[in-house]
This record gives structure tokens, C-alpha cells and sequence, in this order.
């Protein structure tokens, strides 16, 4: 009997190593998202989002793109709802906000920054999920009915975000021009 073995070797490099390291904190903040009473179904924060923003505006779409995706999955195989109706909501809404991003970071940055940023993704990932509910879940023109409840929430959540977003990397811009900023100055 002949035998044959095929051996595929992966070596990542420092990207891989970052996007690793920002998915973990965008899957961290997703999961512990899950513990907040929530007022209304689908009603959420969105915290992990602000991870997607930091990276969008440091390292470019690309890698906000795999953070998005990465965590969309690992929450929600570690949330046991892969596959289920509110995967497929999350996964629809990220790909929506990744799309309102990829136009978005072609505008001048001047005007466009983590907030206005935040804004556009947050709108579009609850254009994005209303949209799939209509075809998929709730076959009647009533879901829209919703769709002041979830803009307010969008536009609460996403400012915040976009906040926070913004506080992060103005942080760590002080803390790059700082100099004494290494292990000893903290």
C-alpha cells in the first residue's frame, strides 16, 4: 500500500500576529457583550466594533475587514449560535458595515474620522440586518415598523463607539510622541 501524505505549513508573519491579537480583543468584547441585559432583541452595543475601527483607521480596510469577520465566527461558536438565525444577522450586518467602510475611507479624513466612520458602519449594519430579516425571517413590510427603534440605537451605539473609537487612538497617538514612552515611564 502506498501512502501519501501531503503536509501544508502555514507560517504567519507580524500582520497575522496583530490581526490575531485585535480579533482576540474585538471576540473578548463581543462575548462579554453577551452578559448585558439587553431592552429589546437585537438591541446590542457593539463593542467589538470599536476593535474594527482602531484597526481601520491604524492599519487600513483590509485588516478591519478580518478582524470583523474573525470575530463575528469565534463569538459566535463560543456563544453557540453558529449557524443560527442571529449568526447570519450579525455576519449580514458586519459585511453591510464593512461595505459603508470601504466608501467611507475614501473620503477626505479630514471631515471622516472614527466617528463619522463609526456613524456610517453603524447605520448600514442595521440597514443590513432589517434588510435580511424582511427576506428571510419576518416575510411582511411590519419589520420596518422597527426601523426608528434600531436607527436610534444606531445612532446612540455608533457615536459612542466612534468615541471610544477616537479616545483609543488618540491615546495611543500621545503615547507614541511621548518620550519617555517605554516600560519604565509607566
Amino acid at each position: 500500500m502506498i501512502r501519501s501524505t501531503t503536509e501544508i505549513t502555514l507560517t504567519p508573519d507580524a500582520d497575522d500576529h496583530r490581526i490575531a491579537r485585535y480579533s482576540a480583543v474585538a471576540i473578548a468584547l463581543s462575548v462579554a457583550e453577551a452578559a448585558i441585559p439587553l431592552p429589546l432583541p437585537g438591541v446590542k452595543p457593539g463593542l467589538g466594533n470599536i476593535v474594527t475601527l482602531v484597526v481601520l483607521m491604524r492599519y487600513g480596510w483590509r485588516d478591519a475587514a478580518w478582524v470583523s469577520l474573525l470575530r463575528v465566527f469565534a463569538a459566535s461558536l463560543l456563544l453557540g449560535s453558529f449557524l443560527a438565525p442571529g449568526f447570519f444577522l450579525s455576519l449580514c450586518g458586519a459585511l453591510a458595515s464593512l461595505a459603508a467602510l470601504a466608501m467611507a475611507v475614501r473620503l477626505p479624513r479630514r471631515w471622516f474620522g472614527p466617528v463619522t466612520m463609526s456613524l456610517a458602519a453603524s447605520f448600514a449594519h442595521i440597514a443590513g440586518q432589517l434588510v435580511l430579516a424582511r427576506l428571510w425571517l419576518v416575510p411582511h413590510d411590519g419589520v420596518f415598523l422597527l426601523s426608528p427603534v434600531f436607527a436610534l440605537a444606531a445612532l446612540v451605539f455608533g457615536l459612542a463607539n466612534g468615541l471610544a473609537a477616537a479616545r483609543w487612538l488618540a491615546d495611543d497617538a500621545v503615547d507614541q510622541s511621548s518620550p519617555a514612552s517605554g516600560p519604565q515611564a509607566r
